[in-house]
């Protein structure tokens, strides 16, 4: 396999292959990965004249070479050019953080790997839910590498990492982690560890520096492992996935997800309790809300779960499944100043797109300006879109209230 840029593709990798074919009777390489040129946040080429040149050594300095290994690799389209930055290294540094704190929290809460453990046996639906979640995300990492989309396996990757097992798997976890000893704490802390080894190999060809440490340290305990976890073998998984465990706990994550995207659009106080309404709940839903109630309340900042026929009067609504859920924010959000800060958010947002869209309509402007800054407004316009669908659903809820 080769891997190239593509400005040199006929001035080397052509004569490379006339060479072989020539000399030596047969093709140097059938594989070629073209990738695209490193450019500086807002797309320019690199220069010197410019100022805009990145020391990678100064980069590994500050952010460490795992951070910069995946923000080029998370970036890394075919044929795309990659807009490299500080800022976006910096949310990588972050993110190797991020894994470092959860193997110590594994670590503070007894969560070795156990001879013998199989995650087929689970009994915890938790448990059940992240081993099914684990096997996608492996699946999806396998076959993304194999066909060459390495920012598709960096991606899916980040995303189980930090969006699934320390966002919600974690924070699911602590009060069995934290509670009583027995079977369900044991089998809580083997699961953490068996899914911390499979996320040191899917985040390894990325970060290899911290992942081969954390194999190291992880490693001290438990059965001896066999080998560095650079020639360990690639996992493969199947039969973990439970339709009924992603159903359950998908519908516990969507409602605190959901709740949390009201409190946030809704400006609703961070210290203030919420009373939480389930109206037109199946009997399902019901022993779900009453078996996660404490991580709801806990994870939603809510006080009370109640399951009246009809929600109150002023109350935000949210569907969940064939849930109703609703929010009573009566006395707790200023009607009227919500009111006046959303449409002041909606009129600026709403003149803003207007702007851009006049340029990029404008021919003469999309023929002259350069084309990192064509793309750098059109990409602009689908942000200010998505801003503003929200502050019309917020508009909406507001409008509900009063």
């Amino acid at each position: 396999m080769l891997v190239t840029g593509f400005d040199i593709i006929f001035f080397w990798v052509a004569r490379m292959m006339m060479m072989g074919k020539h000399f030596m009777g047969e093709v140097p390489f059938k594989d070629v990965f073209i990738h695209g040129l490193v450019r500086d946040e807002k797309g320019q080429k690199m220069s010197k004249t410019k100022g805009n040149v990145i020391d990678p050594l100064e980069i590994i300095d500050e952010y460490g070479a795992d951070a910069l290994r995946f923000t080029l690799a998370s970036v890394l389209g075919q044929g795309r050019d990659i807009k490299l930055g500080a800022q976006r290294i910096e949310g990588y540094r972050n993110f190797t953080t991020k894994l470092w704190n959860a193997a110590v929290f594994a670590e503070v809460n007894g969560c070795a790997r156990a001879d013998g453990f199989d995650p087929h046996k689970a009994k915890e639906t938790l448990n059940r839910w992240i081993a099914g979640e684990t096997e996608r995300a492996v699946a999806e990492v396998t076959a993304a590498i194999e066909s060459y989309r390495f920012n598709d396996a960096a991606s899916a990757a980040y995303q189980f990492v930090r969006g699934v097992y320390c966002d919600w798997y974690v924070e699911l976890s602590k009060p069995i982690l934290t509670g009583a000893d027995g079977p369900a704490k044991t089998e809580t802390r083997a699961m953490a560890a068996w899914v911390q080894d499979l996320i040191f190999a899917l985040l390894h060809p990325f970060m290899p520096f911290v992942t081969e440490e954390l194999w190291r340290v992880t490693g001290e305990t438990g059965p001896k492992r066999k080998s560095l976890l650079v020639t360990a073998p690639w996992p493969t998984l199947k039969g973990l996935q439970d339709p009924k465990a992603d159903e359950e706990i998908g519908w516990v994550v969507k409602l605190i997800s959901e709740i949390r995207s009201v409190r946030s659009e809704m400006s609703v106080p961070a210290a203030a309790l919420l009373q939480l309404e389930l109206t037109g709940a199946s009997e399902q839903s019901k022993a779900w809300a009453a078996r996660h109630g404490d991580l709801i309340k806990r994870l939603a900042r809510i006080e009370a779960i109640s399951t009246p026929k009809e929600p109150s009067k002023g109350a935000v609504q949210i569907v969940v499944g064939e849930t109703t859920a609703a929010l009573p924010l009566a006395g707790i959000v200023d009607v009227a100043a919500e009111e006046a800060r959303l449409a002041k958010s909606y009129a600026a947002t709403e003149t803003e797109i207007a702007k851009t869209n006049a340029k990029l309509n404008n021919e003469q402007f999309v023929s002259r300006a350069p084309q990192d800054v064509v793309e750098e407004m059109r990409e602009r316009l689908v942000d200010l879109a998505a801003t503003l669908e929200k502050l019309t659903a917020a508009r909406k809820r507001v409008a509900d209230i009063g």
